[in-house]
């Protein structure tokens, strides 16, 4: 992910397992859910007969999101989440652990950009932080006490994008810092984002090294590439795994319906990732999609 470059390794297309691990108690979470590849997500989990909690910043595109399923026969449950916002997160929280007995996946989805995908404004820099880094940070954070006791079962996926590969960082300072997954901490990272922050606000942010391409989403996700390594350091013998996945160009209406994959393409591949046997269950890594539809993993 973010610790260190190396090459990427091809990967086997993954199945979902014959032998099931999970069952109808096994609870799922999918923020940013009302469309898109967080709706399609639920829709394949919900198809594989999982507890799934749609979450959506807006609650009447979430209710019907909600009664979309419905109409195709799956039962899920809805909660109306900001996920920019730390009372929101706080709320849910609350909600999960008085409606669940316990939490088991959890895909970080919601994510936002102001820039069509020829532009690259910083003006709302501070909203895209704290939806794309923030946000999933606290809610991860609120919901690790919750999860399930067991051997190898939790998972967290966040969904990413290549844009937070450290090949597109030029500041050598900082990728220096991010790619010693042994030394890095949350401190760095959340110094490397204020800084971001601050250089986008006294106007030096293109001479600064930055990602060049969709500058403030790009380093909201190189940030939260970051804290997935370190949280998967810190969770690591405690049964929870922590991945990253880029669906790649995928038609959504961040990418004004253009792209190579769709939706529903994305998300199979996601399930696949969540639904991993146990034995086998990764952690700290980056996957995206081949060109030939197999899965890379960025290690």
């Amino acid at each position: 992910m973010a610790s260190k470059e190396s090459s990427e390794a091809l990967l086997s297309p993954p199945s979902i397992p014959t032998a099931r691990w999970w069952s109808k108690d096994t609870v799922a979470i999918v923020t940013g859910a009302n469309k898109g590849i967080g709706f399609a997500l639920v829709k394949k989990l919900a198809e594989l007969r999982l507890t799934v909690v749609l979450t959506a910043r807006d609650n009447a595109r979430g209710q019907e999101a909600v009664e979309s399923l419905k109409r195709l026969g799956h039962h899920v449950h809805f909660f109306c989440l900001d996920v920019s916002d730390p009372l929101s997160i706080k709320q849910f929280a609350s909600w999960i652990k008085e409606k669940f007995a316990a939490v088991d996946i959890l895909v970080n989805n919601a994510a936002v950009s102001f820039n069509d995908i020829h532009e690259n404004s910083v003006e709302h820099a501070e909203t895209v932080m704290r939806t794309n880094f923030y946000g999933p940070k606290l809610l991860t954070e609120a919901l690790l006490p919750m999860f399930r006791s067991s051997a190898s079962f939790g998972r967290i996926i966040n969904i990413s994008s290549r844009l937070g590969l450290l090949n597109k960082l030029k500041n050598p300072k900082l990728r220096d810092i991010l790619m010693d997954g042994e030394k890095l901490s949350e401190n760095q990272i959340q110094e490397m984002v204020e800084l971001f922050l601050q250089n986008v606000k006294n106007g030096t942010w293109q001479n600064q090294g930055w990602p060049e391409l969709w500058t403030d989403y790009a380093v909201s996700k190189l940030a939260l590439n970051a804290y997935s390594v370190v949280l998967a350091k810190r969770l690591k013998g405690h049964g929870i795994s922590v991945n990253c996945y880029c669906p790649g160009f995928t038609r959504t209406s961040m990418t004004g319906g253009k792209g190579k994959y769709t939706a529903d393409d994305v998300a199979e591949v996601a399930a696949k990732l969540a639904l991993l046997p146990p034995q086998v269950l990764p952690t700290g890594k980056f996957y995206t999609v081949s060109n030939s539809g197999g899965i890379y993993s960025r290690l």
